[in-house]
């Protein structure tokens, strides 16, 4: 299989090359999802970036919002007038993909960006910070299998001995996870995040509004390319720069995601991410009496017993049974979703039978 050096530099490294039936590839060119709009998309194969629009196969045979290309996603296309519009046909296999519950009431996926090598968790060193949003991000990311950074920003805002206490209060729960303070500010710790960018990585950018995604990008890019709007002093929250989900290329070869500030971060179908965000307490489950032990009320439950003597924290615990429970509850409430559609498609295909057979 012969891919082109543009390709390559965009990130599509062997497994990808590996995971592509050579055969489909007949007709077709392999380019990146830069960019996500609302009916359409952008793509490029590393010389053009040309608009996009889906063919009709992949519309009428979705199921869900994870048929659809995402941020990140390789797909087969065909270029027409001259490199100016393009067929999406197909979404090559997926290394990772990150997504969420969708906001609000409605249970479904919501797809934030595919094929992500590292995320970068951004926390602000003001009422920003918060261990359990934290542990939201992560139990998100673990699941992806998306090695997961956090960026500490704004750190000219406390002394360089509240700074280590903020990170210590993050190790004293998750003891291995990178933790990188800077300020957006007075540039302090950047060059440190740039070192964390390697060439043909994709990197993604995560979290709340006004903690300096969009500046920290605008850094790293080296000039103020995308718009920044200013924080509210009453509550320290941001209001959206970014305004949908977008790949930059570095000149360093990395590339980058931005995304809109998430204000709600439900999750579902995240059992191996809680396994992982939650360690401690996946090893303590081993020491419980019953196998299907819900750690809430059982009798002889070692995690009950590790927060009882304090060897587990009481809110740490909280976060994880109450993310326990969202799971259960939105997974259920999907497959019934789900059961319903497939009833309904079911009766609409009974429906067009009929139609036919009285012609």
């Amino acid at each position: 299989m012969n891919i082109s050096d543009n390709i390559e530099k965009l990130g599509f490294n062997k497994w990808f090359q590996d995971n592509v039936d050579p055969e489909s590839l007949e007709g077709h060119e392999i380019a990146r999802v830069i960019a996500v709009h609302k009916d359409s998309y952008t793509i490029t194969n590393g010389e053009n970036d040309v608009f996009a629009e889906l063919v009709g196969k992949i519309m009428y045979s979705a199921a869900s919002p994870i048929d659809y290309p995402a941020v990140g996603d390789w797909v087969l296309a065909r270029l027409y007038d001259e490199n100016t519009f393009s067929i999406i046909h197909e979404i090559l296999p997926r290394k990772s993909l990150l997504k969420r519950k969708t906001p609000g009431k409605k249970i479904d996926f919501q797809l934030i960006a595919a094929n992500i090598d590292t995320a970068f968790i951004i926390q602000s060193l003001d009422d920003n910070f918060n261990l359990r949003r934290l542990e939201r991000y992560l139990v998100m990311i673990n699941e992806s299998n998306i090695r997961p950074i956090v960026l500490l920003s704004k750190s000219d805002l406390l002394t360089s001995e509240e700074v280590a206490g903020r990170i210590d209060d993050i190790h004293k729960i998750m003891p291995r996870l990178h933790v990188e303070p800077f300020s957006n500010e007075n540039e302090s710790g950047l060059n440190n995040v740039k070192d964390l960018l390697n060439p043909g990585l994709t990197y993604c950018l995560l979290g709340s509004s006004g903690v300096g995604k969009t500046t920290l990008l605008n850094n790293l890019i080296g000039e103020s390319i995308f718009k920044t709007k200013a924080v509210r002093e009453k509550d320290s929250r941001g209001r959206h720069a970014t305004t949908y989900r977008q790949l930059i290329k570095l000149d360093s070869g990395a590339m980058v995601v931005d995304t809109p500030g998430m204000r709600e971060l439900g999750n579902f179908s995240i059992e191996t991410g809680i396994d992982e965000t939650f360690n401690e307490v996946t090893e303590l489950s081993g020491k419980c009496q019953f196998n299907d032990c819900t750690h809430i009320s059982e009798k002889n439950c070692a995690v009950l017993n590790a927060v009882r003597d304090g060897q587990l924290p009481e809110r740490r615990y909280q976060n994880y049974i109450k993310m326990k429970k969202e799971s259960i509850y939105n997974e259920m409430s999907y497959l019934e979703k789900r059961q319903k559609d497939r009833q309904f498609g079911k009766f609409i295909k009974n429906v067009m039978k009929h139609k036919i057979h009285r012609k």
